[in-house]
């Protein structure tokens, strides 16, 4: 067997729903499999191969909607009387929030040995950078548009943001 009738046995195998072909010619044997294949002697306990599974997707809705309805199922594990957690310090009602201008991981420095692009309690000017948000390996500088004094920071370091997600509350100067 040359290489072009491997070449088209390979073809032949991703264009239909064969699983596996093994051919044995003389001293020549070859074993194609499709990339979703288990054969089913891969399937014991101490052999196992990972299956592809569909993960539910539940939209994110106001008012909590499909993904709600399924954690009112869930089994609830018993409220202990712990304290309640400290009350946070009131936001001035004519705070501004700076939101995120994209998808991706919210970072508050340049990097972990980095000191923080801005902290709660700095007065900040438009052209001055917040925070980084990484996008597809891309690290993208956020500044401001606004003056101010930041007044709350929304997210937490290394966690994911969506679009127009507010990131900053910011008292305007």
């Amino acid at each position: 067997m040359d290489f072009k009738e491997i070449q088209e046995l390979i073809r032949l195998i991703s264009k239909s729903n064969i699983g596996e072909v093994r051919i044995e010619q003389d001293n020549f044997k070859i074993t194609l499999r499709s990339r979703d294949y288990v054969s089913p002697m891969n399937r014991g306990a101490d052999n196992m191969m990972p299956m592809p599974f569909p993960m539910p997707m539940f939209p994110q809705q106001q008012g909590g909607g499909m993904q709600q309805n399924f954690q009112q199922q869930l089994p609830q594990a018993p409220q202990s009387a712990s304290p309640a957690p400290p009350a946070e310090a009131p936001v001035a009602s004519n705070t501004t929030s700076i939101k995120s201008p994209m998808v991706g991981t919210f970072y508050r420095s340049a990097g972990p040995d980095k000191e923080m692009f801005v902290k709660v309690g700095d007065v900040i000017k438009p052209g001055q950078v917040l925070c980084i948000i990484e996008a597809m390996k891309l690290f993208n500088e956020i500044e401001s548009e606004v003056s101010g004094k930041i007044v709350k920071i929304l997210v937490d370091n290394a966690k994911p943001v969506e679009y127009d997600q507010p990131l900053f509350l910011v008292e305007p100067a």
